[in-house]
């Protein structure tokens, strides 16, 4: 079974090629699946001067492009890196090639398989689009098509592949971060940010030494000489100013510090005229820090004017602090009552640009050095911890940054207005249906409200919003049931994901008849077409009723013949499915090669000498929404036992011949016109109406009125 399959599919890929040739369309773009493109010519082609490109390596896996011994770009696949399907349910796989600074200077490409572009999209307009990322950067937020919102770069889409470019962008843009920030270009995302704070300056509280060491306001760091003996154990320290037997628990250093410029601190330790010269020396953003010590000298006998306080640091999150002379201020007395004698006192300024946040913990670090000879030396560092009480401080909430929307999620947040006025347009038409008992007793209102809604259809839905279902959705579906199911790749359309959510209620509740008479944009076109030619009096052809029933089946043998192709390969199924010429009319908008616009025109102007020849004869979607016609749950076109026998004006009128000479309504091949109801309803046109009526008249005027006499 599978050789003839392939075989027939052969055969059939051959005639359309043939005939593709002599329209003048190449079979291998119109038809086939292009095959993969080889990465290295086009980067040889961006990089003219490299002189080795490199395999794939590392992860995220990228290839150096090297000019002798200078890496001058990197080259990477999306496919690789980032993973997102398409609306074929494959991704777009993508040649990305950046600079060492995260410029984007070639995207190309290399497999897909989108039959939209296949058989829609130029080459030349697929290389135009890629060809907007030159001069961007990785760093850049980059937006297929819409308005510009703030931090985003826009780019232009391809019409009537929006979809599928927006996957491109997505997995482009994903790729080349995860592979810049592999690289160190750009820097890792960043997770909640915490605004700086700010110190309370108008808050201020006597306190003694005794409370602001108690509370935490100032910290201590005390070391014993056992401490840095055992720091130093297994360096060539080791026995270098170790302390005597029995002096283990001696001091060696204690240092109490704090961040003066808070006033409770500040002002107790040195009282309100030193604390206001010390704040005067301040600029913005910056701060003190003030530093007690006994024992070991913190300021270090080294200590030059000019030079840096090479024993004492301040380490916030990532930065280190150093102090210089233009730092310091010595202080030679301590206005707080309780306070010990200190050998020495000093504040230190920590600048601006350090951004240092007081809100925030930091430590002090003490430098301690052992001379090993002349000039050598040996450090080891010792911290002490310092946290902010919260009394002193401001301290902004925390910013949580918005977590990235993914792709499916930014599609519905762009065609939000669209989809909800789509949601009306339904609740429209479900109230039509429910009323059209009401509705249909007003034949030209009725008449009115059908074509308007059917110029929305078409405008709207179809023009502007591309929700033209397609038979090709049928097969996507079903691959995806026998495949690996997401729901992902329906959501990427809101529209068309929409339109087919709500077929599928039609489907069940009244078959395929309201999508295809309402809902249909081509359908739609079609109809109104043939309502104008009858308004202006263009002769109208039908065909014998034994001849238009055995026409039905030509769209069920399509179905059927794409059905047998996808199984075989969705892609050439869906190249065959342009017997449909929606994506021409709708997704297009006629821009393509000109055997397509030739047929799809052909179609539209059938219509002016017959109604929507096309849903009737070739549709294959119309045929596989038909299939489940049996199984709906209502039929609320009323029907009369003089239907048929003797009547057959409802057959007659019916512009679509769904109506069978016996006057049965053939449910799969209805379009929900609702003209049978107007009929149905009205006494003037309805033959067994009429003759109700001549009944009760004949009744009426056959009444004797009684006179009765005394």
């Amino acid at each position: 079974m599978q050789r003839i399959n392939r075989a027939s599919a052969t055969a059939i890929q051959l005639i359309f090629a043939v005939a593709l040739f002599f329209s003048g369309i190449s079979p291998a773009n119109a038809l086939f699946v292009s095959p993969p493109k080889d990465p290295l010519p086009l980067i040889k082609a961006t990089f003219p001067e490299a002189t080795r490109i490199a395999d794939k390596a590392g992860e995220p896996p990228v290839r150096e492009i090297y000019q002798a011994q200078e890496i001058i770009g990197y080259a990477f696949e999306t496919n690789d890196i980032a993973l997102i399907p398409a609306y074929s349910g494959e991704p777009v796989n993508m040649l990305v090639v950046i600079d060492p600074q995260g410029q984007y200077l070639n995207a190309q490409v290399l497999e897909h398989h989108e039959p939209i572009i296949l058989a829609g999209i130029p080459e030349s307009k697929l290389t135009a689009f890629a060809e907007q990322y030159l001069g961007l950067s990785v760093s850049d937020r980059i937006k297929v098509g819409g308005n510009t919102e703030p931090g985003y770069v826009a780019i232009d889409g391809l019409s009537g592949a929006t979809v599928t470019v927006k996957v491109m962008n997505a997995a482009l843009t994903k790729a080349a971060t995860k592979a810049a920030q592999s690289l160190g270009i750009i820097a890792t995302e960043q997770g909640v940010i915490q605004p700086p704070s700010t110190i309370i300056q108008d808050q201020f509280a006597p306190a003694t030494w005794q409370q602001l060491t108690g509370d935490g306001s100032i910290r201590k760091l005390f070391l014993t000489r056992e401490t840095v003996d055992q720091a130093f154990v297994g360096t060539e320290a080791e026995h270098v100013d170790t302390a005597p037997a029995g002096e283990e628990q001696a001091m060696f250093a204690e240092l109490y510090y704090a961040l003066a410029d808070v006033p409770t601190i500040g002002r107790n330790l040195f009282g309100d005229t030193d604390y206001k010269w010390l704040m005067s020396t301040l600029k913005p953003d910056e701060h003190l820090v003030v530093v007690l010590g006994n024992g070991y000298s913190f300021k270090g006998s080294g200590y030059v004017r000019g030079g840096i306080f090479d024993r004492i640091q301040v380490h916030q999150h990532d930065s280190e602090i150093d102090f210089r002379d233009l730092d310091h201020h010595r202080i030679t007395d301590l206005y707080i009552p309780g306070a010990p004698a200190f050998k020495e006192m000093s504040v230190f300024r920590i600048q601006a640009h350090h951004e240092f946040d007081p809100g925030a913990d930091w430590q002090l670090e003490l430098l301690v050095r052992r001379q090993t000879g002349p000039v050598d030396s040996i450090f080891s560092s010792f911290r002490g911890n310092y946290d902010m009480p919260d009394q002193y401080v401001d301290t902004p909430p925390a910013i949580y940054p918005e977590p990235e929307l993914s792709l499916t999620e930014q599609v519905w947040q762009e065609r939000q207005l669209e989809v909800i006025i789509l949601a009306a347009l339904l609740v429209t038409l479900l109230l039509i249906l429910f009323f059209q008992d009401l509705l249909v007793r007003h034949p030209k209102f009725m008449h009115n409200l059908r074509h308007g809604f059917l110029v929305v259809t078409v405008v709207f839905i179809g023009w502007s919003w591309g929700g033209q279902l397609s038979v090709v959705n049928v097969f996507t579906f079903l691959q995806a049931l026998m495949t690996e199911f997401s729901w992902d790749l329906f959501l990427l359309d809101p529209i068309i994901f929409t339109l087919w959510s709500a077929a599928a209620v039609i489907l069940l509740l009244w078959g395929r008849a309201v999508y295809c008479g309402w809902l249909c944009p081509f359908g739609a076109l079609q109809e109104l077409i043939n309502v104008a030619a009858r308004y202006f009096r263009i002769p109208q052809y039908e065909f014998p009723f034994a001849v238009h029933e055995r026409l039905w089946a030509i769209k069920y043998l399509i179905l059927l013949g794409l059905f047998g192709l996808s199984l075989d390969s969705l892609a050439l199924a869906e190249q065959f499915a342009e017997v449909e010429p929606f994506k021409t009319t709708f997704l297009l908008k006629f821009d393509r090669e000109w055997p397509f616009i030739a047929w799809a025109v052909f179609l539209l102007t059938l219509n002016l000498f017959q109604r929507k020849t096309f849903c009737r004869y070739l549709c294959p979607l119309g045929a596989a929404l038909s299939v489940s016609s049996g199984a709906r749950l209502f039929s609320w076109l009323k029907r009369r036992p003089e239907c048929g026998q003797p009547c057959k004006t409802c057959a007659k009128e019916c512009e679509i011949q769904a109506i069978h000479p016996d006057g049965t309504i053939n449910m799969r091949e209805c379009h929900y016109c609702l003209d049978c109801q107007i009929t149905y309803y009205n006494d003037t046109k309805c033959p067994p109406l009429k003759k109700l009526a001549r009944k009760k008249r004949r009744d009426n005027s056959q009444d004797i009125p009684v006179t009765v006499t005394e």
